[in-house]
């Protein structure tokens, strides 16, 4: 068993190969002084614009913040958009050498337009059809490259449905990992959600659990829960599953054992970005070998400390082992 210090300190120095659907979350943010007289639709005058990475990338950021070194690997376009991207990653400190520029592709962008703190609309730039073979083959030799000459601690499949993940390049990413004697973490979404079997751990958010087994899971029902978890992993054989219950906390599940944790009381801000904190501490504990109850308190405790911060932002390792001291017996 280990305490929360020693696997927060565990994850300086281990690397993470993160891969997934990347982009760019681009924000024009201004105020609205009148309506359209084109269309009843309010107009939104510019006065700033930002962007930031999202996506998989998110989940590198959150691996990056905790002291480890991410490597992420993706297929962008040939874009416009995709040099934005690259840059935005060279300015957070990531490594471009895992991107994987096709000219079938183009960058996924989320334009948010927000006036004050209304949320005006969104406007998505994206492909989500599955990778031609071509650019999954590109993919899957990448990942080979990336194993070769850096071989990671654990990988981490963050799925976002936007056609990186697959049925062609899951099985191969799984099956070079085992190769290779690294564990696998899944953050899934609908469309694969059975595609991941055989991984050491597995974590769908309530939502995600329900449209995969398509059963009606009552989030405060940790008899259900568990349930449903048992009809899971008899279809994906994987060793931990990790549901994320909101704010019920998490459920965790492993061959006999199983622990149901609470979510910490918090003054809560912002829900956005809780999923990639929740699976990037779970990775950097299961790359540890950490023991069940430990991995789910500690990406229990991280999901819940993100929220008390307005926006999409990784968690400070300081400031976890903080929140872990303070807790005590209570984690």
């Amino acid at each position: 068993m280990r305490t929360p210090e020693q696997l927060i300190q565990g994850m300086n120095g281990l690397t993470a190969l993160v891969v997934g659907d990347v982009m760019v979350d681009a924000y024009l943010w201004g105020r609205v002084d009148r309506i359209s007289p084109e269309a009843p639709v309010p107009v939104v005058r510019v006065t700033d614009r930002s962007a930031r990475l999202g996506g998989a990338a998110n989940v590198a950021l959150n691996v990056h913040a905790l002291g480890a070194t991410p490597i992420v690997l993706s297929s962008v376009g040939a874009d416009d958009e995709s040099a934005r991207l690259q840059h935005l990653f060279k300015q957070a400190g990531l490594a471009t050498n895992g991107l994987v520029s096709s000219p079938l592709r183009h960058t996924t962008v989320k334009t948010r337009i927000i006036s004050g703190h209304q949320h005006i609309v969104r406007v998505d730039d994206e492909m989500d059809s599955d990778l031609s073979a071509t650019d999954a083959d590109a993919l899957i030799a990448r990942a080979e490259a990336l194993f070769a000459s850096h071989k990671p601690d654990v990988v981490i499949l963050e799925d976002y449905d936007k056609g990186v993940l697959t049925e062609r390049t899951i099985p191969a990413l799984i099956a070079l990992a085992k190769r290779n004697d690294v564990p696998v973490a899944v953050d899934p979404k609908k469309r694969n959600f059975f595609a991941y079997k055989g991984v050491e751990l597995f974590k769908p958010n309530l939502k995600e659990l329900r449209e995969g087994l398509k059963m009606e899971i009552r989030s405060g029902d940790i008899d259900q829960v568990k349930a449903s978890v048992i009809q899971l992993e008899k279809v994906l054989g994987n060793g931990i599953s990790l549901i994320t219950l909101s704010e019920h906390g998490v459920y965790a599940h492993k061959g006999t054992e199983e622990h149901a944790m609470d979510a910490h009381t918090r003054e809560i801000a912002d829900v956005s970005g809780a999923g990639d904190t929740v699976i990037a501490v779970a990775a950097l504990c299961l790359a540890q070998r950490s023991g069940l109850r430990e991995l789910a308190a500690l990406s229990n405790l991280a999901g819940g400390l993100v929220c008390e911060h307005v926006g999409v932002m990784p968690i400070a390792p300081d400031e976890l082992l903080a929140e872990a001291k303070r807790l005590g017996s209570a984690l």
